[in-house]
Order: structure tokens, then sequence, then C-alpha cells
């Protein structure tokens, strides 16, 4: 999956587009692995640019890589519950 560089996208956008659930999104932010721009004052509003979902995706199949294929953790353990087992 590939995003156009300059698109911008909201957290939810980004989440139904993945699967995944927007608390990870949030987490990935939070722990400064996917950029995000915030735009206004106060509480404001995210917003994730396409390149950098392009690399997030990158680092994350790497790391997938790193784990599945040369690691010794099993793809099998991804049929646990979605949310208990999300990681960002």
């Amino acid at each position: 999956m590939r995003f156009e560089d300059n698109q911008v996208f909201k957290v939810k956008a980004v989440a139904d587009l993945l699967n995944i659930s927007k608390a990870t999104i949030y987490r990935a932010i939070e722990s400064g692995k996917l950029d995000a721009l915030k735009l206004g004052t106060g509480k404001g509003t995210l917003r994730i640019e396409g390149s950098a979902l392009n690399i997030y995706l990158e680092q994350c199949g790497q790391a997938a890589y790193e784990a599945f294929v040369t690691g010794t953790e099993s793809a099998a353990a991804d049929d646990r519950d979605e949310t208990a087992g999300e990681v960002a």
C-alpha cells in the first residue's frame, strides 16, 4: 500500500484504511513512530501526511521482517483479538 505523498489524512481515515483502531494510530504518533501535523490552537486537530504514512509502513514492514523472518516470533500468533494484540 502506498499513499500519495502530498495528501493529508484524518486519524480515523488512516485507521480505517489500515484496518486498525484509532488508538493504535494515536499511540504511534505519541511514541514518535508516526509524524503528524497539529492544526489549530488548544487541543487542535491532527492530520497525517501521506509521506509520513509511507515511512511508517516501511518501518512496520521492516519490524515484521525482523520479527517473523529473521527472528523467533510466529506470524500465526496474529490470530488473537485485534484490539488486544495491536502494536504501534
